[in-house]
């Protein structure tokens, strides 16, 4: 499933409405460093915590995709920068086995961001098809995905 939900434990929440099974999610290096941003949370009474608790407690695992850091250095799990305060609590998803690296990936897919793609496609901006897998531009334009409209164009 792609999305642009950014609320990564009311997908689990909703996906376990209907399966039993262990769940994974595959994201960037980037939004895993926004999940453990505190001020997506100050809505929930138990704020990080609760969200955590939703997000991991049936035995998620993460799959990591590494992200080219501004030096050119390959950024995974094990040297991404969280808030000082959220360390400790990564550390501990991470050493239980919740947070796995994508290790078998296209270093030339490292160029790419998500955020950028749909803004290119919502904005009407030529050239975002050439930074997606065979066959997903013609999916997005045929069912008019992520705010494609071929009049923009």
């Amino acid at each position: 499933m792609i999305s642009n939900f950014q609320e990564y434990y009311k997908v689990v929440e909703y996906f376990s409405n209907y399966t039993k099974a262990r769940m994974g999610l595959a994201m960037g290096v980037n939004n895993l460093i926004d999940i453990f941003d505190e001020k997506y949370y100050r809505h929930l009474s138990g704020g990080i915590l609760e969200a955590f608790g939703k997000l991991f407690y049936r035995d998620l695992k993460v799959f990591l995709y590494p992200m080219l850091g501004e030096n050119g250095e390959i950024i995974t799990s094990e040297n991404l920068k969280v808030h000082p305060r959220m360390k400790e609590l990564y550390k501990f998803f991470k050493f239980n086995g919740k947070v796995i690296d994508i290790v078998d990936f296209n270093p030339d897919n490292l160029e790419v961001f998500s955020r950028e793609v749909l803004k290119m496609i919502s904005n009407g901006k030529s050239g975002w098809e050439s930074m997606l897998p065979k066959g997903i531009a013609e999916l997005i334009k045929k069912d008019r995905l992520f705010g494609y409209d071929p009049n923009k164009f």
